[in-house]
């Protein structure tokens, strides 16, 4: 009988934290997109699809990025940076590369970069040992994990950022189309 009186007792605490929960009003967020500017992520480039996409590769790769994936139509690279002992930033740029004309030698180049931010976090973890021979004596085992853990992700939308990318995407455009 005290078996089910306890299963009750948690039925009961669940279903009111269950009803508490759906008592309280969601938090509702201002939308964040605007969808007002077409050319802080995206130029047009007098090359194809193919070009473009290896002129950006290349340009991630003059900047030390590392590339995850290199398609005619798509680059992604990846680059850490630590700019505190106990901080991380890790920052990925994706291009897309798209036909804009008929003939296919202008191009459309489209660029995201997101920003994931990771912080340093010590958690203790702590035991005890209980010895039965000699009563309840316990003896405290302490020890720190450390762990990085993803604190903030943004899209970059600066288009100052964007501007200097797409600049060093035309150098090396410049540089594919000298003739030999």
């Amino acid at each position: 009988m005290r078996y089910s009186a306890t299963l009750g007792l948690v039925a009961f605490i669940g279903l009111s934290s269950l009803l508490a929960g759906c008592a309280s009003p969601l938090k509702s967020f201002v939308s964040q997109e605007e969808f007002n500017s077409t050319v802080t992520y995206s130029r047009l480039f007098d090359s194809t699809a193919a070009q473009t996409c290896e002129a950006a590769r290349r340009a991630l790769l003059s900047q030390g990025y590392i590339i995850g994936a290199a398609l005619e139509d798509m680059v992604e690279g990846r680059k850490s940076f630590q700019p505190e002992p106990e901080s991380h930033l890790q920052m990925e740029i994706r291009v897309v590369c798209a036909p804009d004309s008929p003939d296919g030698k202008v191009s459309l180049g489209f660029v995201t970069a997101l920003q994931d931010v990771y912080a340093l976090k010590k958690s203790n973890n702590s035991a005890s040992l209980g010895v039965g021979a000699l009563g309840s004596v316990s003896l405290p085992f302490s020890s720190s994990n450390d762990a990085m853990v993803k604190v903030a992700s943004r899209t970059i939308s600066s288009d100052a950022f964007y501007d200097r990318f797409f600049d060093l995407v035309k150098r090396y455009l410049v540089v594919d189309n000298v003739p030999n």
